[in-house]
């Protein structure tokens, strides 16, 4: 075996395993690395100003490619920044490896932080690299651990002696990992019966689904159903937005949501938590006549909040894919003929939804500030065909699936989790995961202001991305939720608040801020100008911000 420092089987290790970016902010201790980094002219470093964009390009890289993206943050300090979007990319999945450098293992009596301790709660595994021979084990298995399903985030920290030391090692990469877990037969069968026999069925799609290409798949199912799909999260292409059986976004675990699914006498749950929620409400999501079905790559959150009827712990595509098939050997005549009365109604109501959408967008055409509806209207009519939306607008998002339709996968990325800040960096990890297609970030002003630094880097690194920010002046979603904090926590009947420290007195001006480091901005005011606005930003081949004044009345 070649002898080598720790720093050089590092870097060894990242390119074995195919790595073309590191994603950073580095410090001090990260020195060793970026020392190394010298000899590596395939593995570019792309530097951000603030770790929580880092964290956010190396989230979306990951995500938009399926494949593991690496961080490297610096020490404790760096690394405390970038927790919140990694908690982020552990409630999405995201296989991601962050890294940070710590003292060497001999500063004992100083004092040195347990980084691990810091952030393991986020992370599917974690460990500290104390010898130089165990970075290439330590680094092939946490490249398993982030990309084996449910995939997850993972972080390695190394001390200083761990790549300043050298060892005899070993360079070989991590194997290459088949995780589409095929259903239990007896699962499916009992499954098929209570589906085949169901009256009202609904469908609930998560964010698993579309990691597991299995959209087509689930259209199969909710089409031998004539059930009714609506996504629990939709950070990805889950289902054809357009399809005349899907209803959207719903939240089961909050009474609204509970409402929708009053009537079902089974439910299927695939590729998402059953059902989570900030705020604590007492008894069931689901009414205890309804059979829930629950399809999930993540056998942790099976029964964990809802009483389920039948479990599967597998792959999203190949469990309803095997379960269209068995249910439609299943189904009588009559059944079949039911489904088709059932898909025919949920389009009605499907049309209805879009009847209302316009008469919103109608009413609302001409106020000023302009309203979501018109804004997302204007977006949709000038966006290119091959267009990916990278969606961080928070409390716009409604209008976005109105105005936008999404069919293909890889159309859209979306934020996961709650922490804001990770579209700035997002967007610009997309455009490197896709560079051939055109990227425009959809992004609230509130969020897009914890990672505003994201624009030194596009800058920078010439990352021709357009971001369109959706300035209402405050933190409206805190609005929201504090209405609905006074009207189903504490039961008032109309609430009203002084929504204090949730408005923005001074307006951000992220047009100007752009400008200020390199970055093409406009102010947007009229809805007429967004088309011209965002053609011209897309037509620039550079990094641009168009920077909407919208209304955010609650």
């Amino acid at each position: 075996m070649p002898k080598m420092t720790g720093k050089r089987a590092l870097m060894e290790m990242l390119r074995a395993e195919g790595v073309d970016y590191i994603f950073g902010n580095p410090g001090t201790s990260e020195g060793p690395i970026i020392d190394e980094l010298e000899n590596y002219p395939d593995i570019r470093y792309m530097l951000a100003v603030q770790e929580g964009a880092a964290m956010g390009m190396a989230d979306a890289y990951a995500r938009y490619r399926g494949e593991p993206a690496f961080v490297n943050l610096h020490i404790e300090t760096g690394l405390a920044n970038g927790v919140s979007l990694l908690a982020n990319a552990a409630e999405g999945n995201t296989p991601l490896i962050l890294t940070s450098a710590n003292k060497d293992i001999r500063k004992l009596a100083e004092g040195r932080t347990d980084l691990v301790e810091m952030v393991s709660q986020f992370c599917k595994w974690s460990a500290e690299v104390t010898h130089a021979e165990q970075i290439p084990s330590v680094m092939r298995r946490a490249f398993i651990e982030a990309k084996t399903h449910p995939m997850g985030p993972v972080y390695v920290a190394f001390s200083a002696n761990a790549l300043d030391d050298e060892a005899d090692v070993e360079i070989v990469p991590s194997h290459k990992t088949y995780s589409r877990v095929a259903p239990d037969a007896d699962a499916i069968q009992e499954a098929a019966e209570i589906l085949a026999n169901a009256e009202n069925p609904v469908i609930i799609v998560g964010d698993r689904v579309g990691q597991s290409a299995a959209s087509a798949e689930a259209v199969r199912l909710a089409e031998t159903l004539g059930a009714k799909v609506y996504a629990s999260y939709y950070s990805q292409v889950n289902f054809p937005t357009s399809h005349p059986q899907f209803l959207g976004l719903a939240s089961p675990g909050m009474p609204a949501g509970n409402a929708l699914l009053e009537d079902a006498d089974a439910v299927v749950a695939v590729g998402t938590p059953v059902f989570p929620g900030y705020f604590y409400f007492s008894g069931r999501a689901l009414n205890s006549e309804t059979q829930l079905i629950h399809i999930d790559s993540d056998a942790t959150q099976i029964g964990r909040t809802e009483p389920t009827h039948v479990g599967i712990i597998a792959d999203a595509r190949t469990a309803l894919a095997a379960l269209a098939q068995e249910l439609e050997l299943r189904m009588s005549g009559a059944a079949k003929e039911s489904a088709k009365g059932r898909a025919t109604s949920v389009a009605e109501e499907k049309a209805e939804q879009a009847a209302a959408w316009q008469a919103r967008l109608n009413a609302r055409h001409d106020i000023s500030p302009m309203s979501t509806e018109r804004m997302m209207t204007e977006i949709a009519d000038a966006l290119p065909d091959d267009a990916i939306v990278v969606d961080d607008s928070v409390t716009t998002r409604a209008s976005i699936f109105g105005a936008l339709e999404f069919e293909e996968p890889g159309s859209l990325l979306g934020i996961t989790g709650g922490a804001l800040g990770w579209g700035m960096g997002g967007t610009m990890g997309v455009k490197l995961a896709s560079p051939d297609r055109p990227v425009v970030g959809i992004i609230g002003d509130g969020s897009a202001m914890m990672t505003v630094q994201a624009l030194w880097t596009a800058a920078n690194s010439d990352i021709p991305v357009v971001y369109v920010i959706c300035n209402n002046r405050a933190y409206r979603v805190l609005k929201l939720n504090m209405n609905i904090y006074k009207s189903e926590i504490l039961g008032q009947q109309n609430p009203e608040s002084k929504y204090i420290a949730m408005d923005f007195a001074t307006p951000f001006d992220i047009a100007a801020v752009a400008q200020a480091m390199g970055v093409f901005g406009r102010k947007v005011e009229d809805p007429a100008d967004i088309g011209p606005a965002l053609r011209e930003a897309l037509e620039l081949g550079k990094p641009a911000v168009l920077d909407v004044s919208i209304d955010g009345a609650v």
